[in-house]
């Protein structure tokens, strides 16, 4: 630290963290499901100005506050420039027919008794393929949310299916940020981390969808066909529905298994959809259009519309209309919100020692292997917590247990793992972290309607810390001796 900064005390540490933890609870009790829309981002504020006031008080300068808020804002750019333009694929893949073909089909294709594990499974073959568990929820996630929906099952294990398929594809596959961001933190090689990751994760994916196939079986029976024949009728009155309106999802998944940053390939994708919509679905945008106007005019005005502003469909069916309305940039503006408190939030946690300060009491008496592999996946769950960050909960706890998993003569294969169980799959079961809201805005499933459901996502960081604690895949090295 410079000369005019004093080292942070746990008492100030501390004091943040339990005012945001009260705050985000009462926020919870008093406005349910509304929390994410505006109190939790107050929450994040309140705290985020007390953790200014402790940085100042200990030697802090508001130009060195204010700049790590900015800097926080800056990291998040990146995922806001995604969110935006997944508004807008979200609004013209609606216009253009793919989201209701899809879910048109799969009214048809999907067995009831198997659709939680059907869902589970797609979710992560599209995640491994295309390395983003938002790009899936947002296109394939949303699609199947409107067939559980159709089928009358329950939409908040559909949403806890597409979560942990979503999870699983991401966490494997060498496409993904975070399964390159964990490596490369913790100084290990990336497909040693995931053939390593391996051991864990597959056996946790089996369990869920065994869990997901039971109660498949045990939901279909209340299952409505009549319902499903009424859904796909209204749907094939209202779209042309057929094969060539999935061309904008084949060509995003290809474009994502090129390699094709993300913010590109989900606009183009949006685009394509806007280009769709005018080509194959002329009766929906003189529906939506003005009476007064030209076909072309009404084309242009109606696809500008839904990539900034999504559409609104009436169908004569209300929950169809709730499936086929939404999108545009501007729903995602909320979640945006969030996504900035919250960074400026943990970015002057990090700045001011505060949270490095928190977490060094849980290090003291931390030896073996299944201690420190429970205290880093506990950090990294906190860390999720605290910060809403997944990219945080795997950068800050790995850069403070680097060191220390080489004093123990563990390598850092057992970090590395242990950063993605615990980090990237606790970040969406948490509603105001960046993941958690975001599902939130595709899926219109709250996280705390669905955590008990994102069975991968909950077995993994558990059947981790059983492996550390018996020794099963633990990779050991000569101790690191301390200068």
């Amino acid at each position: 630290m410079k000369e005019h900064q004093q080292q942070p005390s746990m008492l100030d540490a501390l004091v943040p963290i339990v005012i945001l933890v009260i705050l985000l609870s009462s926020s919870v009790m008093l406005f349910s499901d509304n929390s994410s829309y505006g109190p939790n981002q107050i929450a994040l504020l309140i705290a985020t100005g007390i953790t200014a006031i402790i940085g100042m008080k200990n030697g802090f300068r508001w130009k060195e506050i204010e700049q790590a808020m900015i800097s926080g804002i800056t990291i998040s750019l990146g995922a806001v420039l995604i969110l935006l333009a997944v508004g807008s694929l979200i609004g013209t893949w609606l216009l253009s027919g793919t989201v209701p073909t899809l879910i048109y089909y799969g009214l048809q294709l999907l067995n009831p008794s198997v659709f939680y594990a059907a869902t589970c499974l797609i979710c992560a073959v599209v995640a491994m393929s295309i390395g983003s568990s938002w790009t899936t929820a947002a296109t394939v996630g949303v699609a199947l949310m409107g067939v559980a929906n159709g089928m009358g099952l329950s939409e908040a294990i559909a949403a806890g299916a597409v979560v942990s398929g979503a999870y699983f594809g991401d966490k494997i596959s060498p496409l993904s940020e975070t399964t390159n961001l964990a490596p490369a933190v913790a100084g290990t090689e990336l497909f040693e981390h995931i053939r390593y990751m391996l051991w864990t994760t597959v056996p946790s994916f089996i369990l869920a969808l065994l869990l997901f196939l039971a109660l498949g079986f045990s939901d279909s029976s209340s299952v409505s066909t009549t319902k499903i024949d009424e859904i796909q009728l209204l749907l094939s009155q209202q779209f042309n529905i057929g094969w060539p309106m999935l061309v904008p999802l084949v060509v995003l998944l290809t474009l994502a298994i090129r390699k094709v940053p993300a913010f590109p390939a989900v606009a183009i994708g949006a685009l394509l959809g806007a280009v769709w919509a005018v080509i194959f679905q002329s009766d929906v945008i003189s529906k939506l259009g003005a009476s007064d106007h030209e076909y072309w005019l009404s084309a242009i005005m109606v696809t500008w519309t839904s990539l900034y502003d999504g559409v609104v469909m009436e169908t004569g069916n209300a929950e169809l209309n709730d499936l086929l309305s939404g999108g545009g940039m501007s729903s995602m503006l909320n979640t945006i919100w969030l996504i900035m408190c919250a960074m400026m939030f943990g970015s002057v946690l990090e700045k001011m020692g505060l949270l490095k300060k928190a977490v060094s009491a849980f290090l003291h008496g931390a030896h073996t292997a299944g201690a420190m592999v429970t205290r880093t996946i506990l950090t990294c769950i906190g860390t999720n917590l605290i910060t809403a960050d997944q990219y945080m909960s795997i950068v800050m706890p790995g850069r403070m247990y680097k060191q220390e998993f080489s004093k123990r003569g563990l390598h850092q294969l057992n970090l590395s793992r242990s950063l993605e169980d615990g980090g990237t799959l606790t970040s969406p079961l948490i509603p105001w972290n960046t993941c958690g809201a975001y599902m939130h805005s595709v899926l219109h499933v709250d996280p705390f309607s669905y955590i008990f459901y994102a069975f991968f996502n909950l077995i993994n960081p558990v059947l981790a810390i059983i492996y550390a604690y018996l020794g099963i895949k633990i990779l050991r090295i000569e101790p690191v001796k301390q200068a």
